[in-house]
Formats: structure tokens, sequence, C-alpha cells
């Protein structure tokens, strides 16, 4: 850590609005005006959007992570949680991976620790289910999937067999309606190789308790991917939801039954919990309160974007709606970052604040291979794509979302050369535990049992 003196601004979190309003900050800082210093569990930021392709092996897991020391050289990047936040002092608690946790002062302060899945105490979610948020997530649940499939070619048993080939899916947003469509895309293709596995043979569910799926892209768009889900035997089941998953089986409230042993939870995010002990200004939903400078209300050294940050929308205030709220996705958080770190500056020299203002410029999702919708907005008009050309579009704007040169020309060269080379289908399962079998080989072999260890041990002698 820096043991200069100069002023230190402390970025909480390394995610979208951590790594942007930091590389913002050392951008526009003159040399040695401040120490920037970002704190995250993770030594990397990971890319949300590519999860779903992630999963289903159209991108490399790495290539969807940012390695925040690689991206922020010139910045202090301390792999640990930022525990409490004493503001009067201008004291942050810090919990490193290992060792004891210990004060770091500051002068400014960047709030950027994002949201984690939103969940409801379902009986068996916490221990059945399977996030998506992050990378470890999607590769995980690629795994499972291609387990599941090798469960059922090699198993007799009917019942296990069904269970393996049911797949459930919570939660119908970008994240949901993109993780069935690219999983049902990877199992189809997957099933090819498998002698006593067809798609035939599996069930797709999607549930979700809103009327409609995809609601960011319109509702003729929404409705366009629920019909083409369905035509690739996808079930979706709209207002509908789930009422408990124990052992695997899941409960739907229209009565519906089934056993799975894939429950992906989508359903949803909320603001990182850990800002309830930052003592900072909450909205109702925990986001969190911020100007429209995104600088948190009451504090003249404390700034906050992203998904954490309940952020004035001034586009949609200004044509009447005067309860809007920026909603929660990359689109807003990479601009909000930009103007974070440019304020952050210009506090920092006392210059005036700028206020943050966008809109929306459209959505775009990815509903597997040459499959999507887009609806791009143009001033007054929008214009609305549907199948192969929404996914060129989903993935043009995305590939050039992408933080780094150097990721961009990764994500891209994996999409080229999967239009030559066909999808990897193995399962590397073992990741998850990969010293088991180094253990059982390692161990120490039982001692054998002692002859006539059965009968009764005799009393000693007084």
């Amino acid at each position: 850590m820096s043991t200069t003196e100069r002023p230190r601004i402390l970025v909480v979190g390394g995610g979208y609005v951590g790594l942007y309003a930091a590389r913002r900050i050392l951008k526009k800082m003159r040399y040695g005006e401040a120490t920037v210093t970002v704190v995250d569990p993770r030594s990397y930021m990971t890319y949300q959007p590519f999860l779903p392709e992630a999963a289903a092996g159209s991108i490399s897991p790495r290539h969807v992570v940012v390695p925040l020391r690689r991206v922020l050289p010139k910045a202090e990047v301390l792999t640990g949680r930022v525990t409490t936040i004493d503001q009067d002092r201008k004291v942050a608690t810090i919990a490193p991976l290992v060792g004891e946790a210990y004060e770091l002062p500051f002068d400014y302060l960047v709030i950027a620790l994002g949201a984690v899945s939103r969940t409801f105490p379902i009986p068996g979610l916490a221990e059945n289910g399977i996030g998506m948020k992050g990378i470890e997530e999607a590769i995980g649940l690629r795994n499972h999937v291609l387990e599941q499939l090798d469960k059922a070619d090699s198993t007799t048993d009917e019942e296990v067999r069904r269970k393996a080939l049911t797949f459930v899916f919570v939660g119908g947003g970008f994240a949901g309606a993109e993780t069935v469509g690219e999983v049902e895309d990877m199992a189809r293709d997957a099933a090819k190789y498998y002698n006593n596995v067809k798609r035939e043979d599996m069930r797709f569910l999607l549930v979700d308790v809103a009327d409609k799926i995809l609601p960011e892209v319109g509702p003729k768009l929404g409705a366009y991917g629920k019909e083409h889900l369905e035509s690739r035997g996808v079930e979706v089941y709209l207002k509908t939801g789930m009422d408990s998953c124990v052992d695997g089986h899941v409960k739907l409230n229209n009565g519906l039954e089934v056993d799975s042993n894939t429950i992906v939870w989508t359903a949803g995010v909320k603001p990182n919990p850990a800002l309830a002990r930052f003592g900072l200004p909450l909205g109702p939903r925990g986001h969190v309160d911020t100007a429209p400078t995104l600088q948190v209300q009451g504090t003249d050294h404390i700034w906050a974007a992203g998904d954490n940050a309940q952020v004035p929308d001034l586009v949609g205030r200004k044509n009447g709606n005067e309860n809007a709220w920026c909603p929660p996705n990359a689109q807003h958080a990479l601009r909000q970052a930009k103007v974070l770190g440019d304020n952050v500056v210009s506090g920092m020299r006392g210059f005036p604040q700028k206020d943050y203002s966008h809109a929306n410029k459209g959505a775009v999702a990815g509903l597997g291979l040459h499959k999507g919708v887009a609806m791009i907005v143009m001033g007054k008009m929008k214009i609305k794509l549907k199948g192969r050309l929404a996914w060129y579009m989903h993935r043009a704007y995305h590939g050039m979302a992408m933080p780094t040169f150097n990721r961009k020309i990764r994500v891209f060269a994996d999409w080229t050369l999967a239009m030559f080379l066909k999808r990897e289908v193995v399962s590397l399962g073992a990741m998850e535990n990969p010293r088991e079998e180094f253990y059982e080989a390692a161990k120490p072999a039982p001692a054998p049992a002692a002859a006539g260890s059965g009968d009764k041990p005799k009393a000693k002698a007084s």
C-alpha cells in the first residue's frame, strides 16, 4: 500500500463502475495528484452480459473477465472487503482474504459495490439453486448441464434420467431468457454425441411471476422472444412463482410439479447488503441515494453509481415522470462511471460537478446462436429487430462495450473460430474439486483391524 501523503481516492468495488471510474480518474488526474485504491474480493472484473455465452461455451470464460491489476497499473488494488466506513474519521476497515482486518484512511470515496442476486425464502433454493452473477457460476452451470447429459446417457433408472434431463430457469429478464436460450442451444448440440439422449428427452422450463419476459425490449419483442423459445420446446410459465424445490422437487404455484437437478435462479438483483453497514443514506430498496451529480446525498466527498445507486433519471423527469430512476444495466453503469470519474477529479480540485443525464439507447438480447431481439432508440424513433440481425446487433454492441482492447480481440477471436469449429461439449466438473483424485491416491490406508477386535476389552488389573 502507498505510504505517500497524497490524498487517497478509495473505490469500493472493482466491477463495471469501479473499474471504469478508476480508469477515468487515473486518466484525468495529474501525476502524483492522488492515490487511487480499489478494493474488491476478486482481483478481476466480470462482464456480466457475456455470462450466458460463457455458460454455453461460445466464449472462453477467461475472456469474460478483466484483471484489475493489469488494467489499472497505476492504482493500488487490494483483494478483500470493506466491512465498515467511519465517515467522521474518513477511515474504512478492510478485511483481506487472509490476515487481520486493518483501517485504511481516505479523502474521497466511491461506492461501486454493484448488486447481488435477489432471492426469497423458498424452501430448498439455497441448497439447490444455481445463480448467474459470476463467471464461476457460469462455468459451474455449463459443467453441471453436461454432467446431467452424461448421467442420463449412462443410467437405466428412468426416474434418475428424467430428473437429470429437466432444467428449470426462474426469472424471465435478460439473464433468465438469455441463459435458457444459450443453454438449450448447447444441450441441443451436445445431444448429437450421445447414443441415449435426444433433445426430445429434455425438458426446459422458464418461470416468471411477471406477465411477460424480456420487459426491457418492449411488449412486442418480448412476446416474440416467448414464442421463439416455445418453438424450440421451452415451456414458458408466466404469472407463476416457485413455492419450493426441496431435494430438486420443484413445486410451482400454478400446480405444476417436476423433479430437476438443475434449478437456475435469475429472478432479479438487489443492492449489495453491505451498504447497510456504511451509514449512507439509502432509498426504499436499499440503494445509495445520490444527487444527479452522483454525489451521495448530504456529502461532498462520496460518490456512488451503478446497480448499488439510486440515480435520478433526468431525461425521464424532463418528460413528465417525476419519480424516474436510472435502471440498473450496463449501459447506464458505463456512462455513469465516466461522469463519476470526472466529478471526483472536479471535486478534488474544487470545481463544479456535472449532472448525469443519458437517454436510453435501446436494448439487445441474445437467445442462442443466430437468434436474438433488439430495440434501438434513435431520437423519437424505435427500430425493432429480431432473429439473426438482432443477434448481430447484440454481439456488436457488447463486443465493443467489453473493457480493454485485449479482451475485445479475444472475444471476437472466439466468435470467429466458432464459425469454423464445432462447439466444445466436454464437462470439466472435476475442476470444482481438483484435489479429490490426488487426495484419494495420497491418503493413508486404513489400519487393518486387530484380531479379536470385536471382543470386549479386558479390565485392567488393579
